[in-house]
């Protein structure tokens, strides 16, 4: 479903894309995790020459918000400056649902500012639990 990206979201996304460390693939992602008081977390992208070890923006905005002591999240706003809007992965949709209380709302930023508005539950819908 489309919807209007949340402005300040966004505003942030784009004042730190330029940050992310793609020197191999060229794409550039942001990511931006609002708490549920309000905070905002940022992560990008960072790649490493040994793909596997490359970290995706929506785990590294979650690290740091973890590493701020939140825990409950609202919303999450992913971007990148390239032509496909980037959808969260399953390594980082999984890395989320763990703090996932079902109402996670995840906006893909397309280059326009308008935003696909997607829940956690609709993109991985049988999350691993222990």
């Amino acid at each position: 479903m489309e919807a209007r990206c949340p402005e300040d979201l966004l505003s942030l996304a784009l004042a730190y894309v330029d940050n992310a460390y793609a020197p191999y693939s060229g794409y550039k992602v942001v990511a931006v995790l609002r708490d549920e008081y309000g905070r905002a977390y940022v992560g990008v992208n960072v790649e490493n020459s040994s793909y596997g070890l490359t970290v995706c923006a929506e785990r590294v905005a979650l690290f740091n918000a973890i590493t701020g002591g939140s825990r409950r999240f609202k919303e999450l706003l992913v971007y990148s400056k390239g032509p496909n809007p980037p959808v969260p992965c399953g390594a980082c949709l999984q890395s989320l649902s763990e703090f996932d209380d079902g109402s996670l709302r995840i906006y893909v930023a397309k280059a326009n500012g308008v935003c696909d508005s997607l829940t956690l539950s609709s993109l991985l819908p049988r999350p691993f639990r222990l």
